[in-house]
């Protein structure tokens, strides 16, 4: 087991659930404390409450309880999928709460990908004002990305995460094990997120990925840790530095507020909507003149590498510009997007002509 160093929360990665006991016990200790010694979970809270999907259950529960011994554990396992993160689900999750008695010195386990996670986590961030979460993400997106940071949110109608609040989970645990009976959908569209950060941060780790294709592919251990580990110490260092998104949180939307009009129109994943996003945005700012054409050709490359979309169908343009439009990241009127400005560079910007904006996603839609 081998932590990341961040002040907002605890994160450990480890290649199976082995340690994950000791880990929740060590995010629990005063800081002037290194051991565990006479310490259990059962001392720290007084019952836990597992909020999974049905495929995690089917896959990977039994082995994570395994390793837990807890007096009092509850389970509540959701539908899989996006609709889940939805307010009646929601407020199914908090009458169970109430009926178990879950109290204060309880704790959620968020065990699944990224809906489990941002779902479990908004439960967690209201439920009495607050108890104790802990977020084991299960997906290579939710190990790279949304477990990290304390993002919490439900979505309504087309308004993706709405609804939401920061919460800071007490542990991040990953084990990259888990990765291991992942659909290839599900690992390629983790490698959307991964890319992210070498574009916006790490210009040389775009050619490890690129490099390394074959080795991440075939999911060998020391590929996966390596990358899991990248990804999670970039994304804790923007969280230590600007944990609300007031300034240079804003880089890791690179991709999304275009993706999240393609995303919903074409009900496709979301990390195929970052890849598509994040061409729409390589291409505005090819045609602005700001990037080379040969960066350019460096992200088509790598997205081909890992089977990766750049355009979309089955969606109206306008309809997608509008849903950008309504996106919570916006003010005054005026669309935010995360832009391309140099090698492993990005800029938030907000005086882009709507016309302009139309006119790549245009460009971006299957012929």
């Amino acid at each position: 087991m081998e932590k990341i160093e961040n002040k907002v929360c605890n994160i450990a990665i480890d290649r199976s659930y082995k340690f994950f006991e000791e880990a929740m016990i060590l995010a629990n200790c005063k800081s002037n404390e290194n051991t565990t010694q006479d310490k259990d979970v059962n001392s720290i809270y007084d019952s836990v409450l597992v909020i999974t999907d049905q495929n995690v259950y089917n896959h990977q529960l039994n082995k994570f309880i395994d390793k837990l011994k807890v007096k009092t554990i509850y389970e509540y396992i959701i539908p899989a999928g996006e609709d889940s993160k939805s307010l009646g689900v929601y407020e199914e999750i908090i009458n169970y709460c109430i009926r178990i008695n879950l109290s204060r010195k309880s704790v959620i386990i968020a065990l699944g990908g990224g809906v489990v996670g941002d779902l479990a986590g908004f439960v967690a961030s209201t439920y009495m004002r607050g108890v104790d979460i802990v977020q084991v993400p299960t997906t290579l997106l939710a190990q790279v990305d949304s477990s990290i940071g304390g993002k919490t949110g439900i979505s309504i109608g087309n308004f993706k995460n709405i609804v939401g609040s920061f919460y800071q989970p007490k542990l991040v645990y990953i084990n990259v094990g888990a990765l291991e009976s992942l659909p290839i959908e599900e690992f390629e569209t983790g490698m959307s997120e991964v890319i992210k950060y070498s574009l916006i941060y790490d210009y040389e780790f775009l050619d490890y990925l690129i490099e390394n294709s074959e080795d991440i592919m075939e999911r060998k251990t020391e590929s996966l840790y390596y990358i899991v580990k990248k990804c999670a110490s970039i994304k804790a260092y923007v969280v230590d530095e600007d944990e609300k998104e007031g300034g240079l949180r804003k880089i890791l939307n690179f991709g999304h507020t275009f993706g999240h009009g393609v995303e919903k129109l074409c009900k496709i994943s979301h990390g195929h909507a970052v890849s598509i996003g994040m061409n729409m945005a390589f291409r505005l700012s090819l045609q602005q003149n700001i990037i080379e054409q040969g960066y350019y050709d460096k992200f088509i490359t790598v997205c081909e590498k890992y089977n990766l979309p750049i355009e979309f169908e089955d969606a109206d343009e306008k309809e997608v510009l509008e849903i950008m439009k309504s996106d919570k990241k916006n003010s005054f009127g005026k669309i935010h997007l995360v832009l391309p400005v140099g090698q492993g560079k990005v800029e938030v910007v907000n005086n882009i002509d709507e016309e302009i904006i139309l006119d790549i996603v245009k460009r971006c839609k299957y012929a």
